[in-house]
């Protein structure tokens, strides 16, 4: 008989999961607590308007090819994407405008306009990444940190040139002369949650990511990944159960063995992958006895990620300045990640990133019409907030702040609204205190202290996602 492996959540790191252990030969089951996959990665159609809800930059598809690979399938015959020109559109204060290409040369041109001090700079602090990104990979980005065998990539030397023990801000600011550029750079190490004035210089290989390997926008919008990752499992024979929430991990003699769900119902299993929050997963769906108070102490204190404050605008009107992604910055970014971080409330002078996927995709809106995806970056969820009241308040604030920055007309185009706060996150997802990426990086050690893909002392027990 095929051994049993139960995922719990249909997040893309639990459909990835599934399909490559039922490629494997195991019998799998995954458990859903919601009505569908792709976790934070949904899509919202109302009317003739369409939303993705979560991420809106496709990066290293490369693994996701490996992936598909691996369980014999080709990923171009189940998606298709392609890199954006210009990848972003920034918007200063001061009304300068920053197209950034995948093309440094593009790019480098439009710096010299605006900050020609920085111009070589910008080309020079790319081939920094990309050095911190071969230095790095090997050892952070693609092994599990279980043991001390797993940095065996990662040699002294190259430890002591990573930029470990400054920040990402003291980095940057060493780099680059103008404002302009030292925002830009800044601003990437928010993808995992992160403050920039916090975070070690060595998330300065971020950018990389995006700007020397290539930022995609998949066509018909990112859902589609998570559809693909969900067609792929069940082609590999999984079995989705919805609407079904696992209540506990049960551990007998340091060994995971059965799940139980809301009803009651248990399911034996000799794999366990949990795709739920780790956090999540350590407090409060294993047995207690299975964590150790010390352990359960030490998660409780480590500092989660920032969240999201995010509205959906169906508006009837278009506005030529905005591209597919754009970001308009704050005045003063310091400022901004202390009311985030430090004092745990919404900035009141926020950058604030709008995707309008109607530029690339009109069919996500009607004829002479967008669909906007603003996102500001927010507190995770305190006793202290009150999201009821700030859903109405702060998205009235961001609306009328976006019109100040250049979308006149945009209070009176509104036809379809929606907004998702920091509690939505964790009510739907379980995600630690409502974060968007699990625990922040806002300190030397961040990248060790993450949960691992495998909890010491207990067998056929693994964690997956985001917050790993």
């Amino acid at each position: 008989m095929n051994q049993q492996a139960i995922i719990i959540g249909a997040g893309l790191g639990g459909l990835a999961a599934s399909a490559l252990l039922a490629s494997q030969g195991y019998s799998v089951t995954v458990f859903e607590k919601n009505s569908t996959h792709g976790g934070k990665m949904q899509e919202l159609n109302v009317g003739d308007f369409r939303f993705d809800t979560g991420p809106s930059l496709f990066t290293m598809p490369f693994i996701l090819k490996k992936l598909f690979k691996e369980c014999g399938e080709e990923l171009r015959d189940y998606l298709e994407f392609n890199e954006l020109e210009p990848v972003c559109r920034y918007f200063f204060k001061d009304e300068t405008v920053f197209d950034n290409y995948s093309d440094r040369k593009r790019s480098k041109q439009q710096i010299e306009q605006f900050a020609p001090e920085d111009a070589e700079s910008y080309s020079e602090f790319l081939n920094y990444t990309a050095k911190l990104y071969e230095q790095t990979a090997d050892a952070f980005l693609f092994n599990p940190l279980y043991t001390l065998g797993d940095l065996k990539g990662l040699k002294l030397t190259d430890f002591l040139g990573i930029d470990a023990f400054s920040t990402v801000s003291d980095v940057v600011d060493e780099h680059f002369q103008s404002d302009y550029l030292k925002k830009f750079f800044k601003r990437f190490t928010t993808y995992n949650g992160s403050s920039p004035y916090q975070a070690p210089g060595t998330l300065n290989v971020i950018p990389h990511v995006e700007l020397n390997q290539g930022g995609y926008y998949v066509k018909g919008g990112m859902y589609r990944i998570s559809e693909a990752l969900y067609e792929l499992s069940e082609k590999m024979g999984v079995t989705f159960h919805f609407d079904t929430e696992v209540e506990r991990i049960s551990i007998r003699n340091k060994r995971a063995v059965s799940i139980k769900v809301n009803g009651g119902e248990k399911f034996y299993a000799d794999l366990i992958v949990a795709n739920s929050d780790a956090t999540d997963t350590i407090l409060n769906l294993m047995d207690e006895q299975a964590v150790s108070n010390s352990k359960r102490k030490r998660q409780k204190a480590i500092e989660p990620s920032c969240s999201g404050f995010v509205m959906l605008l169906g508006v009837n009107k278009q506005w030529e300045q905005l591209k597919h992604h754009n970001i308009f910055f704050s005045d003063d970014y310091e400022k901004e990640f202390r009311h985030i971080f430090k004092e745990k409330v919404l900035p009141d002078d926020p950058t604030i990133y709008l995707a309008n996927t109607s530029y690339t995709d009109p069919e996500h809106a009607p004829e002479n019409s967008s669909n906007l995806f603003i996102l500001v970056n927010s507190p995770y969820v305190t006793e202290e907030q009150n999201w009821s009241e700030l859903r109405e308040t702060y998205s009235s604030f961001l609306i009328n702040e976006l019109e100040n920055r250049g979308l006149k007309g945009l209070k009176d185009s509104i036809v379809v609204k929606k907004v998702i706060t920091p509690s939505d996150f964790l009510n739907h997802y379980g995600s630690n205190r409502g974060s968007i990426y699990g625990t922040s990086s806002n300190s030397k050690f961040a990248a060790f202290l993450r949960p691992r893909n495998k909890i010491r002392g207990i067998s056929n027990l693994y964690l997956v996602g985001g917050s790993t």
